[in-house]
């Protein structure tokens, strides 16, 4: 039967159909060749989104919108550009250190794209020509679901139940994801000296980074409150991402002035329909997962990894590799919604930390967004600058590469995702 489902499952993807109904379609065909009741898939669906952690999606989905309405972007940048001072490739280094800043009051890789792309490509066009500008941009955004507060570490956590919290899961991506900028901007160095780019920006000034600092500490305020108060136990991730709306309008409101009445109908529909993506992908894949546990899928996969191998790294190497594959096919909500539920209960009877692997498969299906030919990021930043695919891939390899480095260091040397949040007693 799980052969059946993903045969329609892969057909229907394959002919065009949104992933959401083509799961939902191969779950409704299994249900009518097994004989079993139809009325148990809108059951079991209704029962999947019913869930109070899954509020945090949109919640944190609608901060995002209104952050990036309320003028944040230029703030970022203008606060990044005081600290780099004049140097080769500065404008690439302000673009990386501001979508790091972006990644913590957004948490999502297609916002932060869209921001990035609309107001900065411009600008590092210029100087470095569209190819290179476009990748900065797209690596950059692709920081989002690593820097917490992340979208899709809340659907993993709440895919994989009660062994990973949100907040020990936002703490783990820490210091991988500023060695990933930081090793974005030695990347940037090296090209830019490489290929002799213009130097770019203002002489380092303490006045104008003092300035800076006191402008844009009440955006740096938001993830230290919100982020704070999940970690430090004070307030759930889905009343914390409701007290990161609240925020985003204080400032939109009175701090920035920049956000309307009239522009909140536009954000909520925007937030809205990201959400619904989501959710309809949860509702209709636990529908599967069902069937899938009904089959015995995930002890049939078990036993078959057991043949293969029993060491922890190994393990993780070969569902790095699936994933690879998997990301270069599926969207990736699709992708945790599915998977997950398989992968996740065999690293822990590996005796693998769930911590741990929750932030390697995060991280592997994150770099999918940039690698071709369902890279969501790519897709973004070419449909803004009308770049063509090829000329980004072109330019976009070095970052995607330092990317799965990362990803081996953190197999191979687990504290660098597991010190953190056991520090903080995740």
């Amino acid at each position: 039967m799980s052969y059946l489902i993903l045969a329609i499952f892969l057909g229907l993807a394959v002919l065009g159909m949104p992933l959401a109904f083509a799961l939902g379609s191969a779950a409704l065909a299994a249900l009518l060749f097994m004989g079993i009741d139809v009325n148990m898939l809108p059951q079991r669906m209704m029962h999947s989104v019913n869930s109070f952690p899954l509020m945090a999606i949109p919640f944190f989905m609608l901060a995002g919108e209104l952050m990036l309405k309320a003028g944040i972007m230029e703030r970022l940048v203008e606060f990044a550009n005081a600290f780099i001072g004049r140097v080769r490739g500065g404008l690439a280094h302000v673009t990386l250190l501001s979508g790091a800043g972006l990644a913590t009051v957004s948490g999502t890789a297609v916002a932060d794209a869209s921001a990035l792309s609309a107001t900065l490509v411009p600008a590092l066009e210029k100087s470095y020509g569209r190819g290179f500008a476009t990748a900065i941009v797209a690596a950059a955004a692709n920081l989002g679901p690593i820097i917490p507060p992340s979208a899709a570490m809340i659907v993993y956590a709440y895919m994989a139940g009660s062994t990973v919290s949100v907040g020990g899961l936002f703490l783990a991506g820490v210091v991988p994801g500023l060695l990933i900028a930081g090793g974005m901007m030695a990347i940037c160095s090296i090209i830019a000296h490489r290929r002799n780019y213009p130097l770019t920006g203002e002489a380092i000034s303490l006045r104008n980074i003092f300035f800076q600092l006191k402008r844009s500490l009440i955006v740096f305020l938001m993830p230290v409150v919100v982020l704070g108060g999940i970690i430090g136990g004070a307030f759930t991730a889905t009343e914390g991402a409701a007290i990161a709306v609240v925020y985003a309008l204080f400032i939109g409101f009175f701090i920035t002035r920049k956000l309307r009445l009239s522009d909140l109908p536009a954000l909520f529909v925007r937030a809205a329909i990201t959400t619904a993506v989501v959710g309809a992908l949860i509702a209709f894949a636990s529908a599967v997962t069902f069937l899938f546990t009904v089959d015995l899928l995930p002890q049939q996969l078990a036993e078959a990894l057991r043949a293969l191998t029993d060491n922890r790294l190994v393990f993780n190497l070969i569902v790095a590799v699936m994933l690879f594959v998997v990301g270069m096919f599926m969207e990736s909500n699709a992708a945790y919604i599915m998977l997950v539920p398989l992968f996740h209960p065999l690293a822990i009877s590996f005796g693998i930390d769930p911590l741990h692997f929750a932030f390697l498969f995060v991280l592997n299906l994150v770099i999918g967004m940039l690698t071709p030919p369902v890279g969501v990021v790519l897709f973004v930043v070419c449909g803004i600058t009308h770049v063509k695919m090829r000329e980004l891939m072109r330019h976009v390899w070095p970052f995607v590469a330092l990317m799965y480095g990362v990803l081996i260091a953190c197999m191979l040397f687990p504290p660098l995702v597991t010190a953190l949040p056991h520090w903080a007693g995740y």
